[in-house]
């Protein structure tokens, strides 16, 4: 009895197994093809055998082969609308028939007025010549003239104060009455430059008088001005 339950056991099994689907012909036969063709050419090319020639192509314009249909409206528009955006020229269609592009007459780049042949073709010792004479007679020369002298309404010349005097700054030549550092500090504050302080001291009766309070020292500068930047320019 157990060797019969057993084969009903194993039937049963068998039975729910899934089926296992036929290869028939197999799978890579045709990439085996075409590989015995690959070492078939391979061979003839090795033995010296003429292999089959290429596929020609051919030189004859689309236009030719009756292929190309004829444009539509809209495909009209199109072309007209691309020849607008290439600088007014119609693009050209890519055939073999279409003519070699226009080669620039000056591929170096170089003018003609750098290029010494056609400079020596085009021109003359002679008409050089000329052409110097005539710029030599436009030329104007412009004589030197005297400096304008002042009229003496400008103001004192601080430049020849500076000249006239010899002493150095700190050097006390005129007498100050109730004279005060912190007063003419503050007063030279109102001057952009030292040199504009000076002219309006001398405006104002300096060097012997200081109206403005703005020599406290009496040596005759007001608000530190200095003298002898301009006596080094001089020389002096």
């Amino acid at each position: 009895m157990r060797h019969i339950f057993g084969g009903l056991a194993l039937m049963g099994l068998a039975a729910c197994a899934p089926a296992v689907p036929d290869s028939a012909a197999g799978v890579g036969f045709g990439d085996y093809d075409d590989y015995q063709r690959q070492q078939a050419a391979r061979e003839a090319a090795l033995n010296g055998e003429a292999l089959p020639a290429p596929a020609a192509v051919s030189s004859e314009p689309l236009s030719a082969t009756g292929a190309v249909q004829p444009a539509s409206e809209a495909e009209n528009l199109a072309a007209d609308t691309a020849a607008a955006l290439n600088s007014g020229e119609t693009p050209l269609e890519a055939s073999p028939s279409n003519p070699a592009p226009a080669v620039a007459l000056n591929a170096s780049g170089i003018s003609d007025e750098n290029n010494f042949e056609n400079v020596a073709a085009l021109r003359t010792i002679e008409g050089d010549k000329a052409r110097i004479d005539q710029n030599r007679a436009q030329y104007k020369l412009v004589e030197p003239t005297e400096l304008p002298s002042r009229s003496g309404n400008e103001g004192p010349n601080i430049v020849a104060f500076a000249l006239e005097t010899t002493h150095p700054v700190g050097t006390q030549l005129y007498k100050r009455f109730a004279a005060s550092q912190t007063r003419a500090d503050r007063n030279c504050a109102k001057y952009a430059s030292a040199d504009l302080a000076q002219a309006a001291f001398l405006a104002k009766g300096g060097p012997s008088r200081d109206r403005l309070g703005i020599d406290p020292d009496g040596d005759g500068y007001a608000c530190h001005w200095d003298p002898s930047a301009y006596r080094k320019a001089t020389g002096g």
